[in-house]
């Protein structure tokens, strides 16, 4: 059960009207590190959790991230109140009014023609919000993991948002909201080492003999060596015949047919094999009059310039 309070978490004071900047917030408001998708994570990783003290923990970080949905379209509409005021009443010449709206890296036509100056549920590209940017898989040592990667991810994006507004009042609530991600991450990492082991993620171990290895697989100038790949943690393999077929076996994929199914393939394989030897002549050869390896010769022997 959920019970609104008419007040804020953090109060907002937007200094003007700015269309362009309610543009860009609305990628923590519908976006895929925003608070809308923060909260529906969350919310469902709760309602699944058999820990009393993870669930109640989701619960809460849940409906805050809700709490910070309400800030961030409140910051929307608060910066799209005067564009909007003159898109309803038409108050200025048509072509003033498309400019304010479509100027130089002005994309506010997505909230002020298609949402009527509101906050939408989409991206600051006006990709709409979908349930896709949910990545929960179930297993608190792998979620839990996901949290703190996405409340990341968001401290990031509220960084650049302040990064590019000068209003002193949008600043400080965005400050705030990035403040709240980092205290996220640290519940999450203090839930995640409450559970031991909690590495790897899951309840099976891998096989021990995979599970130190690091294959250098690209290799020329650039090959380093630190901490992800150090000696006294994994066995460094470069030879390209160690990387392949690691197994011990011959690294050929085989697999048992029946009779019936046996028939049917090889006649498949039959019917739609290649001939090395034919030399078809193809439309691109039609078309252009001469074959490739005419055309390869000819620019072969034209001098360089």
């Amino acid at each position: 059960m959920f019970a609104h309070n008419k007040r804020l978490q953090y109060t907002v004071r937007v200094r003007e009207c700015n269309p362009a900047l309610a543009n860009l917030m609305l990628e923590q408001f519908g976006g895929p590190q925003g608070e809308l998708a923060a909260a529906c994570r969350y919310f469902t990783q709760a309602l699944g959790e058999d820990d009393a003290g993870r669930k109640d923990m989701l619960l809460d970080i849940a409906t805050e991230e809700l709490s910070h949905l309400e800030v961030i379209g409140t910051i929307v509409a608060m910066l799209n109140k005067g564009a909007k005021g003159q898109l309803a009443e038409a108050t200025e010449a048509e072509a003033e009014l498309f400019r304010s709206l479509q100027g130089a890296g002005n994309d506010s036509h997505v909230t002020q023609v298609l949402y009527g100056g509101g906050p939408a549920l989409t991206n600051s590209g006006g990709q709409l919000w979908n349930a896709g940017y949910i990545d929960s898989i179930g297993e608190p040592t792998a979620d839990l993991r996901s949290n703190i990667a996405a409340e990341a991810r968001a401290k990031i994006v509220y960084e650049r948002l302040i990064a590019v507004t000068d209003d002193p009042g949008v600043k400080e609530a965005l400050g705030f909201l990035m403040t709240r991600e980092i205290a996220h991450q640290k519940s999450f990492e203090k839930a995640l080492y409450a559970i031991s082991p909690n590495f790897p993620p899951g309840k099976l171990p891998g096989k021990p003999e995979f599970a130190s290895v690091y294959f250098n697989m690209s290799q020329g100038e650039g090959d380093l060596r630190g901490p992800w790949n150090d000696e006294k943690l994994f066995a460094y393999v470069s030879d390209r015949e160690q990387q392949a077929a690691v197994d011990g076996g011959d690294g050929q994929a085989t697999m048992a047919l029946s009779p019936d199914e046996e028939r049917d393939y090889e006649a498949m394989r039959t019917r739609t094999a290649s001939d090395p030897m034919s030399e078809p002549v193809t439309g691109v050869e039609l078309g252009s009059g001469a074959t490739p390896v005419d055309a390869a010769n000819a620019a072969m022997d034209k001098p360089l310039p």
